[in-house]
């Protein structure tokens, strides 16, 4: 594109001034190729909008063009209803069809904050919103009242982001009413994870019974010993021992008694005057008490370690042969069928003899008789990782 600004020839010149019928040409714009046409698409991008849109809001602080007053808890706030209609479809349904709110110049609107449609107001006419922990709940209502889903996701995450052992149960117990499934399922996450912590705090006692049965009845809640849950039921039954007190056995079900310390089970949880009064109880402290006798032999739910504390349960495998010439492995070896995983354990003493008895007890291994001089008894410690000969009789 060749620009021919000014004159072209003097001669040009002299006739046009010498003519006055004839306008004068500024500039000629020719075209590179004949018959073509070139063409600028400008945009000037974001900005036009943004400009466009801060004009307006200046407009609404002086009340110019404004052409309806929204009304809340008898504060008003004048609004443009294209700008209402263009941010929310809430709006664009009231002033579009044929509503009463469409012809009327004061429109209220109740069950809303005075204070929560100031900063949706300010959302909806410069695009940002100060959210903070006072103001993030009321925000959330309004803008879905409003079907501004942009401000309703950026509350959710600003909840998800401020998650605490203090507060993750209230934020879980609002996402669930709102239907926030990704923010309900972070918040259980991390009060599973956090459980020993938030057992603590106020909201942990507010906790209806469906929801703590759900928490104590998890493989994945984090604590590191179970005495721990046994102790945040006592708490949360004698937060409101009247009410709560028929509830006791349901939620003891979930606490598995068999893995607590043996010293703690007789003196703190037989000791309790609340479950000594529970006679609906006492099978689950006989089971208990068989299993600090009879260990693994005797099998329940409530004898599966959470995964949080270190232990669960695995296959072992004792000895061996080789399948070409019978020959006696030493070896001892375990399968954790959470993981996958094989892991080497302690080799086995004397590993030439065959034929000898094992069993477990508890969570130990009795290795005895054979074959060859069998008379040793050797017992596997699984928390020493170590063979120990506890008879020699030769």
């Amino acid at each position: 594109m060749v620009l021919m600004l000014g004159r072209r020839l003097i001669r040009e010149d002299s006739e046009i001034r010498d003519s006055p019928a004839v306008k004068r040409k500024v500039f000629e714009v020719e075209s590179k190729t004949s018959g073509s046409q070139e063409i600028l698409d400008f945009c000037s991008g974001s900005s036009h909008s943004e400009g466009i849109l801060q004009v307006f809001n200046e407009f609404r602080d002086s009340r110019l063009f404004t052409d309806v007053v929204i009304s809340v808890q008898g504060r008003e706030f004048p609004c443009h209803r294209a700008v209402l209609s263009a941010s929310s479809s809430y709006f664009r349904a009231m002033f579009c069809n044929d509503h009463r709110e469409s012809r009327e110049m004061l429109v209220e609107i109740n069950g809303i904050l005075a204070e929560a449609m100031d900063s949706f107001l300010t959302y909806v006419y410069t695009g940002r919103a100060k959210i903070t922990t006072e103001n993030v709940q009321f925000l959330f209502e309004t803008s879905s009242l409003f079907q501004i889903s942009t401000l309703r996701d950026a509350c959710a995450k600003f909840l998800e982001d401020q998650l605490d052992p203090c507060n993750c149960l209230g934020i879980q117990r609002f996402a669930d009413a709102h239907s926030l499934k990704q923010l309900a399922s972070r918040c259980r996450t991390y009060a599973l994870a956090n459980f020993s912590e938030v057992a603590h705090h106020a909201e942990f006692l507010d906790l209806r019974k469906e929801e703590l049965e759900e928490y104590i009845n998890s493989d994945d809640l984090s604590v590191s010993k179970e005495e721990m849950v046994f102790e945040s039921v006592v708490r949360w039954i004698y937060h409101s021992v009247e009410h709560r007190r028929p509830m006791l056995k349901d939620l003891l079900e979930h606490v598995r008694l068999p893995l607590l310390h043996p010293n703690y089970f007789v003196q703190t949880v037989e000791g309790d005057q609340l479950i000594q009064n529970a006679p609906e109880c006492y099978q689950l402290l006989h089971e208990a008490r068989r299993y600090h006798v009879l260990g693994n032999e005797m099998m329940s739910p409530r004898t599966r370690p959470r995964r949080s504390t270190g232990y669960s349960e695995v296959i072992v495998v004792v000895g061996g042969c080789e399948r070409i010439g019978g020959f006696n492995l030493p070896y001892t070896e375990c399968f954790d069928p959470v993981i996958g995983e094989w892991k080497s354990l302690a080799k086995l003493p004397e590993f030439t003899k065959s034929e000898y008895a094992v069993c477990a007890l508890r969570n130990d291994i009795l290795v005895s008789g054979g074959r060859i001089n069998g008379r040793d008894v050797w017992m596997y410690n699984s928390q020493l990782n170590l063979c120990v000969l506890l008879r020699n009789r030769r």
